[in-house]
């Protein structure tokens, strides 16, 4: 740790009067109201803490879970993990929640933690700067301007669409819309509908529309890995031992989480991968799809992993049906009225669904964050996403990404690098607190360390090696999302602030400067 002593610039005492003008200072500011945003409120208001605000585009909490409200939304982890430990709830329906369930859990967190005033609707972040002289973060939103001392983003890396770069897509004149900005109004009731791509949006609302359009064509680059969908229905009973018997529901969770554990030894090699995990997915497609010849084409030519795996038991019964053509030959060009492949063939369709992913690894909001000397953080990852222990970026004081650079998982729910990445903010805003300092900046020598580690953790693993384009990789072919190995490790790295990375400033009169550790 290397410290300066430094006099801030006055910028108020962190309630009314602040130099973002009257009510408009505040010691943390978190964007987004997802499960990132929503948990460092939850754990500020545990903390005893009321001096932030969060700062929601939309008219509602819920991020992806409110936003993407496709036929068929649901989650792919079990409910009692898809959900903060700190924060149990036992009255989930399904083993695996539907998209209504798991925004009204969020929602009832809000309330149960007294969330609701801390929000600032219809507030979209338009611009934040880091003020080196006054030590804040100054935000521009669609509602006015702040201060606050941290930010905290907790826009994570689902929630702007990817839209495809596809000769004369804009010129389509029927129904087109992304899987995450629905179209309910468009009645799909007989109509020819082309579906572009086969990921785990797709996954879901195929099923769901099938039986109802007339016509289905399924544009796959590449086959997914689909493997069964364990859901069961929760009885009143088991409901009744989750909410009575003392540490069954902790015990359930912690089960469920550790066993994901396993999944990620056997991701740490392709061939490990193919022999264990690949193998429930190969017998799910075989006792699912009885044609040899559509089978071959509905095997992935990479391995289990390399790309999310995916997991249904409606997937295959449904692109397997009579009114469904899997094109797998790509396609060359959109018309005004249907989407030709590579072999110049055309498809009339009344619509286009664009089941085509999010700009993981290209983050909207780094378009909007200028850091020390005026940095946009687009810019300084112009080589690709880095950071440190996920959470913190040279050259950007006092900033706190949720679900920062590789902090996407594999193998378990990201409910658990979450929580982890919450302990870690906690603990450096208490330390923060505790020695008097302005600002934190991990010192880029410690982030180059970290990444070198993370870039040796990434080699050979699935992700990396497992002969596969995929979502987790950036233009430059650097794997900048995964984290390559066991949660329990991520948890262990951020369980405490480590201080001796950061270079800090302290405040003339705030107390002797923090010493190197």
């Amino acid at each position: 740790m290397t410290s300066t002593v430094e006099t801030p610039a006055e910028v108020g005492s962190g309630g009314p009067g602040g130099s973002g003008g009257p009510g408009r200072h505040v010691k943390v500011a978190i964007i987004g109201t997802g499960f990132s945003g929503l948990g460092m409120a939850i754990r500020l208001r545990q903390q005893g803490s009321d001096d932030f605000l969060l700062f929601e585009r939309a008219g509602e909490i819920g991020g992806t879970w409110r936003d993407n409200t496709y036929p068929g939304c649901a989650c792919d982890v079990m409910a009692l993990l898809y959900s903060y430990s700190f924060a149990p709830r036992a009255e989930w329906k399904t083993t695996f929640a539907k998209r209504d369930e798991v925004l009204d859990y969020l929602k009832w967190c809000t309330e149960r933690y007294g969330i609701g005033p801390f929000i600032r609707f219809h507030h979209e972040l338009l611009g934040a700067r880091w003020d080196e002289a006054a030590k804040v973060w100054r935000l521009h939103t669609s509602q006015g301007d702040y201060t606050a001392n941290v930010l905290v983003t907790g826009t994570g890396y689902l929630s702007d669409p990817s839209i495809p770069d596809i000769e004369g897509l804009s010129s389509f004149q029927g129904a087109m819309f992304h899987s995450a900005n629905w179209d309910h109004d468009f009645e799909l009731k007989g109509k020819r509908v082309a579906v572009i791509g086969s990921g785990a949006s797709a996954i879901q609302f195929v099923p769901a529309i099938q039986p109802e359009v007339g016509r289905l064509d399924l544009y796959q680059r590449t086959p997914p890995w689909v493997g069964p969908k364990p859901n069961k229905t929760i009885g009143a009973s088991h409901i009744w031992v989750r909410k009575h018997v003392p540490g069954y529901q902790k015990f359930r969770r912690n089960f469920n989480m550790w066993g994901r554990e396993i999944v990620a030894f056997f991701m740490s090699d392709p061939k490990k991968a193919s022999q264990s995990i690949q193998g429930m997915a190969a017998k799910h497609l075989k006792k699912s799809v009885a044609d040899e010849q559509l089978r071959a084409r509905l095997t992935p030519d990479y391995a289990v992993g390399c790309k999310r795996l995916l997991f249904s038991n409606t997937w295959y019964p449904a692109i397997t049906s009579a009114n469904v053509d899997i094109v797998s030959d790509g396609i060359s060009r959109v018309t005004p009225t249907g989407v030709v492949d590579v072999n110049d063939r055309e498809r009339p369709v009344d619509a286009i669904i664009l089941g085509t992913g999010f700009r993981a690894t290209s983050r909207p909001i780094a378009e909007r964050v200028y850091g020390r000397g005026g940095v946009r953080l687009a810019d300084a990852w112009s080589d690709g996403m880095a950071g440190h222990r996920g959470t913190t970026i040279a050259g950007f004081p006092n900033l706190f990404m949720m679900l920062g650079p590789n902090t996407t998982l594999g193998h378990s729910s990201q409910t658990v690098m979450i929580e982890a990445q919450l302990a870690y903010i906690i603990d450096a805003v208490r330390q923060m607190d505790k020695r008097g300092l302005t600002s934190v900046e991990v010192r880029p020598e410690a982030q180059a360390a970290y990444n070198e580690r993370l870039a040796g953790l990434l080699h050979g693993t699935v992700w990396n090696a497992g002969s596969c384009a995929s979502w987790y990789l950036d233009a430059n072919g650097r794997n900048s999302s995964i984290w390559p190995t066991y949660t329990w490790r991520f948890r262990g790295l951020t369980k405490k602030f480590d201080l001796e990375s950061y270079q800090v400033t302290v405040a003339t009169g705030a107390g002797a400067p923090a010493r190197a550790a």
